[in-house]
């Protein structure tokens, strides 16, 4: 049985695969297994994947039906046989040293779960180091609680850097805590916050290095281009989700502004994502969604309970034009952003 079951879903990745597989490859710990899941790919990423198999017994490929990348993690989890699961994205890659940095203080520190700092790296090469969820050290189930947990739970509002993202793949997860509780990703997108939140309500140690050992790479252009036309539907899945998730592990009183925080922060988020240059919609039909957004009754009352301080420079100024209900304003700033 390997030691570590490291999973990749691949979807559309033939151009960037081959840097992520190398990576792990070169890894100087070598007790692992790779399971590529083809999440019915439409480009060539399904053979180059069989390729990668046949040439090393440690790879193993999974096809299926086009599901999203949470049915492709799940069914990585499913067929893993290793004590720790590793998740890295197809168009990332890792440091040879990630697997034998993270196993090691797991191990030193007696812990049942390690993490670490990652690269954000722009396509052009540019990179900075983002620290990872807690600095270098051994951590108790309480310290992860409010070090991790409930800062997922309630700071969802701050300037980049500050507020704690939801990046699965920079952590060396215990497979018998995933089995044990039947943890599981769902939905498209938003989905690796609850389930960091979930595991990190479950683990019992954890050991960080301050070392940026992960390499995400990142694509300016999607975030403020593409639309995604079934965005709120979604955020309103994953806040119910949330708050049975808070429900269910006592996280209420953790902090008493949570809900307002992550409507804030989902509000944020939808209204760039209608102004979306991707969006076909009306100038006028954006306006009128955002302005609905605004009146349903969680965001409503987070609009009238919090006032977000603090943001970084763009995020503020939308927030004071909500608060303010002074769409046209909104739609203006937006119209000359996306020249």
């Amino acid at each position: 049985m390997p030691i570590i079951s490291i999973i990749v879903p691949v979807y559309k990745a033939e151009a960037v695969l081959p840097k992520c597989v190398e990576s792990v490859l070169a890894q100087t710990f070598q007790d692992w297994e790779l399971l590529l899941i083809d999440d019915g790919s439409p480009d060539g990423s399904g053979g180059l994947c069989d390729r990668y198999a046949a040439g090393d017994g440690r790879v193993r490929v999974f096809h299926k039906p086009n599901g999203g990348v949470s049915s492709a993690r799940n069914l990585g989890m499913q067929a893993a046989a290793g004590e720790h699961i590793l998740f890295v994205d197809a168009d990332d890659w890792i440091a040879p040293e990630l697997c034998a940095t993270l196993l090691d203080a797991l191990r030193s520190g007696q812990a049942d779960t390690a993490g670490c700092a990652h690269w954000n790296v722009r396509p052009d090469g540019e990179k900075w180091a983002e620290p990872g969820a807690m600095p270098s050290g051994v951590y108790g189930s309480e310290e992860i609680r409010r070090g991790v947990v409930d800062r997922l739970l309630g700071s969802r509002l701050g300037k980049p850097g500050e507020v704690l993202n939801g990046y699965i793949w920079r952590f060396l997860f215990s497979r018998a805590i995933l089995a044990e509780h039947d943890l599981r990703f769902s939905g498209a997108y938003l989905e690796d916050e609850l389930f960091l939140m979930e595991y990190f309500c479950l683990s019992r140690r954890l050991a960080m290095v301050d070392a940026p050992l992960y390499y995400y790479l990142q694509n300016p252009a999607s975030v403020t281009r593409n639309y995604l036309p079934d965005y709120m539907d979604t955020f309103r899945k994953f806040y119910a989700d949330k708050s049975a998730l808070a429900a269910r592990y006592g996280l209420d009183d953790d902090d008493p502004e949570w809900r307002e925080s992550t409507c804030w922060a989902g509000l944020l988020i939808a209204i760039g994502n209608e102004f979306a240059a991707g969006n076909p919609a009306t100038m006028q039909e954006k306006k009128r969604r955002v302005a609905a957004y605004a009146l349903e009754s969680e965001m409503a009352e987070a609009i009238r309970k919090l006032k977000p301080r603090g943001l970084g420079r763009n995020k503020q100024i939308v927030a004071n034009l909500v608060r303010r209900r002074w769409y046209t304003a909104l739609a203006l700033m937006y119209s000359l952003k996306n020249r």
